[in-house]
């Protein structure tokens, strides 16, 4: 991966924590019943993963060219239904409105994948779920620490096991390319401590738009599929899938 796109990436997930903080009201009120834009985004984004990447684990469990990739994209699929089923169940109790189709960006990557074959087909699927997994849970984290809906703390709290587990089970997989992985969105001259008591004396800042954040998440996406591709078409060597086990 380019030193553009790794520098790009990590810009993208700091700056969607960041947004995800800065949206949450200030002070230290009673649980809230209203859902501000990070509660939304976090409702939104797990429920539209859940969209493509339900289909995505069940195409890796059709056409995988292993018995791991076939059992990781099964169990991600059955264990992604399980998610959208809490996630809907929290919005019918907030009264909220989930989405009820793919992004563009995701309904990209199925396309992608009903197309790949053999290997190219198990790389894909590594490194775009990897890729996407390992976008969201420092988003899932942030609203984790910063609501005050207990409804949607529950839910964020719940889709953290998830996501970690599937960032387990597809390194399993032994096709994760360690090497191109952007760098942690942490630097030493960012600190997102630093915000917090800024936040608490100014108040509530102006609300940030989702159409923000899914821009930018929509753009870490569309990095994380040119590197994948890229690295493809280079003819990368992937470690033998055959030699690791599912961690529970």
């Amino acid at each position: 991966m380019s030193l553009l796109i790794r520098r790009t990436a990590a810009l993208a997930v700091t700056m969607i924590a960041a947004l995800v903080v800065l949206s949450a009201p200030a002070g230290a009120d009673p649980p809230s019943t209203q859902l501000n834009v990070a509660d939304l985004t976090l409702l939104n984004g797990v429920r539209q993963a859940g969209l493509w990447e339900i289909p995505a684990g069940q195409m890796a469990a059709q056409k995988g060219t292993t018995a791991k990739v076939r059992q990781v994209g099964q169990m991600i699929a059955t264990q992604h239904v399980q998610l959208d089923q809490l996630t809907v169940d929290a919005a019918n109790k907030l009264g909220a409105t989930l989405p009820a189709t793919p992004t563009a960006q995701q309904q990209g990557f199925i396309t992608q994948l009903q197309a790949a074959k053999g290997i190219q087909f198990d790389q894909m699927f590594v490194t775009f779920l990897r890729g996407t997994h390992g976008f969201i849970f420092p988003v899932i984290s942030a609203v984790r620490a910063s609501t005050h809906n207990e409804i949607v703390r529950q839910l964020a709290a719940q889709a953290s096991i998830f996501v970690m587990h599937h960032m387990q089970m597809l390194e399993s997989t032994g096709l994760v390319q360690y090497a191109q992985l952007p760098p942690a969105a942490m630097s030493a001259d960012q600190d997102l401590y630093a915000s917090g008591p800024a936040q608490a004396s100014i108040g509530s800042g102006p609300p940030v738009s989702s159409t923000v954040l899914w821009l930018l998440a929509g753009g870490l996406a569309g990095l994380i599929g040119i590197a994948a591709v890229r690295g493809l078409r280079r003819g990368r060597p992937a470690l033998d899938p055959r030699a690791a086990e599912v961690r529970g």
